[in-house]
Order: C-alpha cells, then structure tokens, then sequence
C-alpha cells in the first residue's frame, strides 16, 4: 500500500490530478506544444499512431510520452546501455550478481545483458547470448527474443528477416516509436493511464518501479503542455 511505500521509498513526486478524459481525435491534439521537448520525428508519427492504437486523449499520450522519456533518456537513447560498474551493477541487478561476480562482468555489456536476460522473455540461457541479442531497444526498450518475434509478426509481413536482425527496431526512429506504442497497447496501458496508476504502469514497463519519480516529473511535464 502507499504507507508501506512511503517507508520504503519516501514520499514520491505529486502527480498531476487527471484532467477528464474525454476523446477528441488525435488530429486535434496540441502537439505544437510539445516542440523542444519531444524530437520533431516523434511528433510528426503521433497523430497516426495515436489513432491506430487508441491513443484518445491528451491523458494517455502524456503517460505515453513520460514513460518513453524516461527510458529513452528524453527520446535520445534508442538502445539499453549495459555499461555497468560492479557497484552498478549491484545496485541495478543484485539479483544476479555477487561482490565477485559484479567485478568479473563490469563494463562488459555482451555478458551483463546475456546473464541478466537469459533463460527468460524466450531468450535462450547466459551461453547463447540471446539476453544481449534481444536486448532493450526502442523507445520502451523493448526486450526479450519473445517481445520482438511478437511485434515483428504482428507489424511486418516480413518479419522474419527483420526478426533475425533486432537492431532494426533502433536503426529507425519511426520503428522505435512503432516499437514503443506495440508494447504499450499489448500490455493495456491506456487502462492504467485512464486510471492515473503510474505505479502500475512502470511496473509493467520496468519490472519494478526504478525512475518512478523521474517519470512522474515527465508526465506533469507532458499533460501540462498538452493541455496548455
């Protein structure tokens, strides 16, 4: 429950109350708003990626955008950075690494990514080193070989080839956002944005709630622009 946060975490950044939902057409967003906070190509793709993925109010799209602002690092990285230090290490995956083990992966991406990630989301075990194949990629940093082999089959007719090599999803930045918005309607989270659940939201996305206050800052951010 909150209580049982707060003690743990602190107390987080306030969220913006949600404004009523009400569906207006995509077209009809204040995007110019957004101009010097999200890249222009980004812009540019959200009135038909809006529409297609029921993205129907200024609510949504303000989650939306706070949450890839976060994982993009403000829309700038497109490809997770695995570069731990031992301690980073420790302190973002201590799950999977001991004093010893951290010192022997540190600074080294291809091994940190294939021993986090392996033997899970359909990647195969540390050796095959599909965990850094499939790593995070896009602005959602989509991740895990069964992620992109879904997305591949359901965006592309030829998915195949575009499955057998992942960094497609980063070498473009309207597949990074294609990337993005996929994850985020098969995962239903308009449900959490109509809700105002952020907590939620970025567990989904995160697995748990690192950056929760950074990306509560970028939805106040985004709402407040949106809504002018």
């Amino acid at each position: 429950g909150d209580g049982t946060w707060s003690k743990l975490f602190g107390e987080s950044a306030p969220v913006a109350a949600p404004k009523p939902a009400v569906v207006i057409p995509p077209s009809e967003f204040k995007l110019e708003a957004l101009k010097g906070h999200v890249p222009d190509a980004v812009i540019a793709q959200i009135p038909d990626t809006a529409a297609k993925f029921n993205i129907t109010n200024p609510l949504r799209l303000a989650h939306f955008l706070a949450q890839c602002g976060h994982e993009s690092g403000g829309f700038k990285a497109v490809s997770e950075n695995l570069n731990y230090s031992a301690k980073g290490l420790l302190g973002t995956f201590g799950k999977y690494f001991n004093a010893t083990t951290a010192a022997q992966y540190e600074r080294k991406p291809e091994m940190i990514a294939s021993r986090v990630y392996g033997s899970r989301m359909g990647n195969g075990d540390e050796a095959s080193k599909e965990g850094f194949k499939f790593r995070g990629r896009g602005y959602i940093q989509l991740t895990g070989k069964s992620n992109y082999m879904a997305f591949a089959k359901e965006m592309f007719e030829d998915w195949e080839n575009l499955f057998q090599n992942p960094d497609w999803v980063n070498a473009d930045r309207e597949f990074a956002l294609m990337s993005a918005i996929w994850f985020w309607n098969k995962n239903k989270l308009n449900r959490e944005a109509d809700a105002g659940d952020i907590k939620t939201m970025t567990r989904k996305i995160n697995g748990g709630f690192i950056g929760l206050e950074d990306r509560i800052k970028h939805y106040n951010e985004a709402i407040h622009l949106l809504h002018g």
